[in-house]
């Protein structure tokens, strides 16, 4: 089996990379079998940015904090850990829009899809669900869409739904909603669309992140999950991420 390592830039993960490259060798990307990614939740997110467009299976081991998306650091019997693995294919959300120069712009989201105010006002938005509008005005920090992956992470701080994987359903979420008073959100089906826009952009400016970039000025953004890309993430089988996710649900 060929590896390839992807590590994060901490002094924990660089000596780590050392001992496993001295076990198992590093190759190229393009010609490895498997992507071994060593660092936190952040640095596996990087890596599935950056890997998008490769088809290569990834296994991650934490060296990070929490590490939700990561197994168990254990420098032996990798190659055994990664053949009786446990696969899970997981698909980003596609953000599309506009800014207040009329300039376009596009970028994937594991996690999710967050719009936030720029300053002291609320924003105010309409929101659209399949080019329909739910509602016409929505007074509100922000709102977010996640993927199943990303429900247990910014998703549920602010009080959205976990999501199991394979529900094929996507949560919206507002953040600190005004008006409608106590919106909980929504879960819509996963093929479907969001688009928010913007009121008054210039006077209630809105930015918008897609996992770590951000784009600020926004006047209207469209989110989707795009089926048509794939990532494909291996746990351990004794704590894979089906389950993971599940414990989350009840998590005290």
């Amino acid at each position: 089996m060929k590896i390839c390592f992807y590590t994060s830039e901490r002094p924990k993960a660089r000596e780590a990379l050392e001992i496993l490259q001295k076990f198992y060798g590093d190759t190229p990307v393009k010609k490895a079998d498997i992507l071994v990614v060593l660092g936190g939740d952040g640095t596996m997110l990087r890596a599935l940015h950056r890997y998008v467009d490769i088809d290569i299976p990834i296994f991650g081991m934490n060296l990070g904090t929490f590490g939700f998306l990561l197994n168990e650091y254990r420098k032996e019997n990798l190659i055994e850990r990664i053949e009786k693995s446990t696969s899970f294919v997981v698909h980003p959300l596609r953000m599309t829009g506009q800014d207040t120069n009329n300039k376009e712009f596009s970028e994937l989201a594991f996690n999710e899809v967050s719009l936030l105010r720029e300053t002291h006002n609320a924003a105010k938005l309409m929101l659209f669900v399949n080019d329909e509008i739910r509602i016409p005005m929505l007074v509100c920090d922000g709102v977010m869409v996640s993927t199943p992956l990303g429900s247990t992470a910014y998703n549920s701080s602010a009080g959205g739904p976990i999501v199991p994987l394979g529900a094929n359903v996507l949560p919206i979420t507002p953040i600190s909603a005004f008006r409608p008073r106590h919106w909980p959100g929504a879960l819509i089906n996963n093929t479907s669309s969001v688009r928010l826009d913007v009121v008054k952009p210039k006077e209630r400016p809105v930015s918008v992140s897609a996992d770590f970039t951000e784009i600020r000025d926004i006047m209207s953004v469209t989110i989707k999950e795009d089926l048509s890309i794939s990532s494909t993430l291996l746990f351990d089988d004794t704590y894979h991420l089906e389950e993971r996710i599940f414990q989350e649900q009840f998590a005290s």
